[in-house]
């Protein structure tokens, strides 16, 4: 069945009109390219009205995304591949490069080879070419990366290897973190982690005695114990020293899929397009002018939701209409039965967007059976096309919407001719809008927006933590 026919059928099967916005749901991939991402954001939070959209980018690195927004308020990375080239110092927290990102490695070889060599620090507990190849190499036990990074901390404030001006001027919380840091000296660093006290202080010296210095953070960190809170300690040391916003220092809160970063960029997850914060009410004002909506169409009247508690309202039956985007759940959630089992829900309007005959497509929404509640979208996996991806060089690569508003293998075009609804409606007027409001939306808010998740927590800046493991110290950067 051609692309348009499925997506009438869509809208003459299931209008939001008569079901309302919570009824939908989209789980997105981290497989598209920008403007479908952007194309999915927009029917979902400009057209419907949901907040019921998330990732498979929940499934391994949502870590990043909540360390970035703690301290930022933003979910976009303060830092760029082109930061290597010019760094005197790369420091790798649960990241082997040389496995996972091998064009980037044979970069950092370069470096490390040349006139102008970078000192290398792993953090890892597994011997690496990375750990190898590192002038220092922290192994520290499972589970104790943040008792790490706060002994790090530590020496930095101890050595007065820290930034009094940019601290005072740009950021906030630092009292509290020094007070919980201070309790992780080098040596009680060592036997929580098991790693010896003198390389702590080794790298805490080469962290805080140069002038440019990079840290990457992967899976090491972010499939772990406290992940979150040990990625904001790494974003703590940056801000420590000042750290960001100049050539050769920044932070890469790295991604696992080759354009998770895109879907967050567009709000094809529980974000809103731009890095625009959801709890801002002026990003949300802005956004619905450039969209033409009105602003309480816009979801930002409660937490997005996570993908699975999408699948938890499936099973329970007050979403009935699911739209998943170059994933296959059936294959790759947790408790494969129970997904199973919500997926082959009869109440279930699916529809699955997919280039490959992936089980979930094949299984519970296949081409050739015709179920009146089932919509495989045919998607081919060869194309012509001019669509983009954002790299963390921050450049995109093609053509966006250089003349009006092109979509993706015409998905919105049926919805939108289809005036009867309110998404077609929404999206009749969006369609029109031309390429500069698209643009616009997508285009980073200028400067760092806090939110009160970005703040010391309570009186003391003590967080509640599980037995074993350590304290961490909120510092956030400011709007000034």
């Amino acid at each position: 069945m051609p692309c348009s026919r499925c997506l009438s059928r869509v809208v003459r099967m299931h209008g939001v009109d008569s079901k309302g916005p919570l009824s939908h749901g989209f789980y997105t991939s981290g497989q598209l390219m920008l403007e479908e991402y952007y194309t999915l954001s927009v029917i979902g939070k400009a057209g419907i009205g949901t907040p019921h959209m998330d990732g498979n980018t929940r499934l391994c690195t949502a870590t990043a995304a909540a360390a970035l927004k703690e301290s930022f308020g933003a979910d976009g990375q303060p830092g760029s591949y082109a930061d290597l080239d010019f760094c005197e110092v790369l420091f790798c927290f649960g990241h082997n490069v040389a496995a996972t990102q091998t064009v980037l490695w044979s970069r950092i070889l370069d470096r490390l080879a040349g006139p102008d060599s970078l000192r290398l620090v792993a953090v890892d507990p597994r011997l690496t070419p990375v750990a190898k190849a590192a002038e220092v190499h922290l192994a520290p036990r499972s589970g104790t990366n943040l008792a790490m990074v706060n002994g790090l901390l530590q020496q930095l404030i101890a050595n007065d290897w820290i930034d009094h001006v940019y601290i005072g001027e740009h950021t906030r919380g630092f009292e509290a973190l020094a007070s919980i840091v201070a309790n992780y000296p080098p040596r009680r660093v060592a036997e929580i982690c098991g790693v010896e006290a003198r390389d702590v202080e080794a790298a805490a010296e080469i962290f805080g005695t140069s002038s440019a210095a990079v840290s990457t953070v992967l899976q090491g960190f972010y499939q772990s114990q406290q992940a979150t809170a040990a990625s904001v300690a790494v974003n703590n040391m940056h801000l420590l020293r000042g750290m960001l916003g100049r050539r050769g220092a920044g932070i890469l809160q790295m991604n696992g899929q080759p354009t998770a970063q895109n879907n967050r960029e567009t709000g094809a997850d529980g974000d809103l397009p731009g890095f625009r914060n959801w709890q801002n009410e002026h990003h949300v004002a802005a956004l619905a002018e450039l969209w033409n909506v009105d602003p309480i169409v816009i979801p930002d009247w409660a937490e997005p939701t996570h993908a699975m508690q999408i699948f938890r309202y499936v099973e329970q039956g007050s979403l009935n209409f699911l739209w998943i985007a170059g994933t296959s759940p059936a294959v790759s959630l947790p408790e494969l039965s129970r997904i199973r089992k919500i997926l082959g829900k009869e109440a279930l309007f699916l529809m699955v967007s997919d280039g490959n005959l992936t089980e979930t497509k094949m299984s519970y929404c296949p081409p050739h059976r015709g179920a009146r509640r089932r919509v495989p979208i045919p998607i081919p996996t060869v194309r012509s096309i001019s669509q983009s991806a954002q790299s963390l060089r921050q450049a995109r690569r093609g053509a966006i919407w250089t003349s009006g508003w092109t979509t993706p293998a015409g998905w919105v075009s049926p919805i939108a001719a289809a005036g009867h609804c309110r998404l077609g409606k929404h999206l009749k007027v969006l369609s029109t809008l031309g390429g500069n409001a698209h643009r616009a939306a997508l285009v980073t808010t200028r400067g760092w927006v806090t939110t009160s998740s970005a703040m010391v927590r309570g009186s003391n800046g003590r967080a509640t933590m599980p037995p074993r493991t350590a304290q961490i110290g909120f510092m956030s950067i400011t709007t000034s």
